[in-house]
């Protein structure tokens, strides 16, 4: 019977990287549940007011439906730099699933971001809002992303900044000897 060879170490390591690549899918993902809350707490709210048969901007030149959606892009770009840094200086030593499972946890973490944002804010039922808060009376609307590809601002984030550290602080490989 021979000795085991390189081969056999490899799959053994190759789990190891996938399931350390599963942890940071996982990590990050769930720290999109603080980008929820943050995007909720920090989005700026849209005024409605119901005159009793409709329901009616009270302010029809504001600004704060794109505040909301440029507050979630702001917060994503943030929490993409934060966590490529917490990873790479976590996991240095790096690997392809470590990689995939930060642009994939971070995707899954803008998502349950965005639906948590929307589910603990204002009801989406506007009109039953209104009745419940009478005419004339100001309430806020519903908290919602109108540009989905505000999604992509934490992976992008988060890849870019990886990439950006593993330049500046991952050692060269040497360089090779020219032959005479």
């Amino acid at each position: 019977m021979d000795a085991p060879g390189p081969e056999a170490a490899a799959p053994g390591a190759t789990r190891a990287d996938l399931a350390r690549g599963a942890i940071v899918l996982a990590a990050v993902g769930a720290a999109g549940l603080l980008l929820g809350l943050l995007w909720l707490w920090l989005a700026p709210r849209v005024p409605l007011i119901s005159d009793g048969k409709a329901v009616y901007l009270k302010n029809s030149e504001g600004e704060q439906a794109i505040g909301a959606d440029g507050t979630f892009v702001f917060l994503g770009l943030g929490f993409g730099v934060l966590s490529a840094a917490a990873v790479y200086f976590l996991r240095r030593a790096g690997g392809i699933p470590i990689v995939v499972g930060l642009a994939i946890g971070s995707l899954l973490g803008a998502v349950l971001g965005w639906r948590l944002g929307v589910w603990l804010g204002p009801t989406a039922d506007v009109a039953a809002h209104a009745r419940a808060v009478g005419k004339g009376v100001v309430f806020d609307a519903p908290l919602k992303l109108g540009a989905k590809g505000a999604l992509l601002a934490w992976p992008l984030a988060a890849m870019a900044a990886h990439l950006g550290l593993t330049a500046l602080f991952t050692p060269r490989d040497p360089e090779p000897e020219l032959l005479p």
